[in-house]
Formats: C-alpha cells, structure tokens, sequence
C-alpha cells in the first residue's frame, strides 16, 4: 500500500473516529451499538452532546494546529507549537482537557508550563498528548524510529510533564511508521516496548499485550497507557476500519479519544479507501482562534499529501526551530 494511502487514513482516520465518539463521550459500554445495531446501516455520524453532525472535538483541532505549524514552520518549532495552543485554548473552544487548559493559560513559558503543572499536581498522564499525534506521527515517519520518537516525546511534553504521557505518545508514532514500512504494528510491538523509558515500559506492556482486554484497565481510559491500550485491543480484536471503531466507541469512558487514537492506527493500518464514506462526507474541523476557519475532508487529505511531501523532502534529517529541551 502507498505511503499516501497510510497518511490518509491516519489523518482522515483519526479525525472520522474522534467525530464520530464525541457524542457518547463518558456514556457506558455498547451504548454505540444498542443505538446503531446494524453496521454500514448508516446515520452514525449523529451529533450529540453539543457537538453537531461530523463535527471533530479538541482531538482533531489541536492535531491540525500541529500539522500546520510543522508545515509553515518547515519543522519542529516547539514555541509555535504551544502559541498556536495558546491562541487555541484562549477562543473558549467547546472542549479542553482540564489540564491541558491549566498549562495553556498558567502563564509560564512554553518550556516550563508543563513541568510547573506536574510539580505542584504530580498528576499529568492523560491522554491529551497522544489525542493530537495523528498529524506529527504521519510527518515524522520517514524521520526513522529515533526521531519519530523523540519528536512525540517533545510535543507531548509541551502540555503533559508526566514521561508516561511522552512514552504513549512516542509509541503510537512508532507504530504508526511501521505500518509505513508494510510491517504488522501489532507483530512488531514486542520491539516497540523494548524502546520505551524503563520506568514504563511494564505499565505500556501490561496494556498491550495480546491477552489484555480495556475491562482489565486499572485507571480510566482517559489516561494515557489504558487509551492506547484500548485503541490497539480495538485494532487487534477486529478485521477492519469500521469494526474497529465500534469497538472503539463501545468501550464507554473518553469515547472521542480512544476512537481517534484506534482512527489514526486503523486508518494507517487499513489505508483511506477502507473508511466508510457516509462517515467522511459529514466530517469537518472547526479552529476556535483562527478566523472562523473550518476544515473539511478535502483539506484534511491535503494536509496528510503535504506532511508526507514535506518530511521526504526534509529527509527526517536536520532539528527545525526549537529542537531542544522539552522542558521537563
């Protein structure tokens, strides 16, 4: 399968399933399916829960903020990044992590704001970093594992300074660039542990192994490690896009982030063409802070070619604007 197909579906995959979760956020298990009992029957992309029809949640937004700035920066710029978040959480957008916001609008510099947050809370392992990794996975993938990884460990740390957060997020990029190279994520993901920080890697382990099942989650799926476990049981127990985003959905709890994330790794996995039109058709992005702008499938599939074309070009080689410290 093309790199282009794979890009696609990550971006567009991840966007469909965050939309698509919004409106069962924090509701209880199978709620999806008691209401859409028939798959393909149609009508999923119903609204609900202040969201409209196909309308992306903070997931989406804060990913195609990353995007462009990797775009217009032409790299890394850690400090754009984080001012665009700014501009962002400052427009009253309709959803923001608690967190998220705190270390948005505590007033600290982009390289501190974070690590402040979890000094004073000692609790920073949600699952907001890894939401917005779609764009930053697709761009870094041709970087190699070394620099996919260390990128996704400094832009989560922009906002999350607990390392569990910078692990989770590191692995989905991984994952995500093997699926670039036709490689099973899944078979490959013995390897993939083998990479996280020690102080981790036996949380991400327990969560990912083949026998785990979202029912064994000690914490709320809201968190990090038990978020993407979700996402890969709901890749691993099921044979396609849609299927996999039900399963997604079904779980209950932060329905928008666990079926973004398990979006991105099926989209990726599955490639564009295997996500259901009626569902793309609808689909569309909001970015509260900049000047109304909305964007629909088309510009999403835009922004997946040119992230592609950009890091080829880059070759994955060279730090951009602000390759340093992630503060923390």
């Amino acid at each position: 399968m093309k790199d282009m197909q794979r890009a696609a579906g990550a971006v567009v995959g991840g966007a469909v399933g965050d939309a698509l979760g919004g409106p069962f956020e924090f509701g209880p298990q199978g709620v999806f399916s008691a209401r859409f009992p028939v798959p393909g029957a149609g009508g999923e992309m119903c609204g609900g829960g202040g969201w409209d029809p196909g309308e992306a949640t903070d997931d989406t937004q804060m990913a195609v903020l990353v995007a462009e700035s990797l775009l217009e920066r032409g790299g890394l710029d850690l400090p754009d990044i984080f001012s665009r978040f700014q501009r962002w959480a400052a427009a009253d957008p309709k959803d923001i992590g608690l967190q998220t916001e705190d270390v948005l609008t505590n007033g600290m510099p982009w390289d501190l704001a974070a690590a402040v947050h979890f000094q004073v809370n000692r609790r920073a392992a949600g699952n907001g970093s890894l939401m917005r990794a779609s764009t930053s996975a697709v761009h870094f993938a041709a970087a190699g594992q070394e620099a996919t990884m260390d990128a996704a460990r400094r832009i989560a740390a922009l906002t999350h300074g607990d390392r569990a957060a910078w692990e989770g997020t590191a692995i989905f990029h991984e994952l995500i660039r093997r699926t670039f190279e036709d490689t099973d994520p899944l078979a490959v993901l013995p390897d993939v542990l083998a990479l996280v920080h020690p102080d981790h890697r036996e949380r991400y382990s327990t969560v990912l192994a083949p026998d785990w099942h979202p029912d064994q989650a000690t914490e709320f799926n809201g968190a990090v490690w038990p978020c993407l476990g979700s996402a890969v049981w709901a890749l691993r127990t099921t044979t396609g896009f849609e299927d996999a985003i039900r399963a997604a959905i079904d779980l209950g709890g932060d329905t928008d982030t666990v079926a973004a994330v398990t979006g991105g790794l099926a989209g990726a996995y599955y490639g564009l063409d295997a996500i259901p039109d009626r569902w793309t058709q609808p689909l569309h992005v909001p970015l509260p802070g900049f000047a109304g702008r909305v964007l629909y499938p088309t510009d999403l599939l835009r922004l997946a070619h040119r992230l592609v074309g950009e890091s080829r070009r880059r070759d994955g080689s060279g730090p951009g604007p602000g390759w340093g410290s992630p503060g923390v």
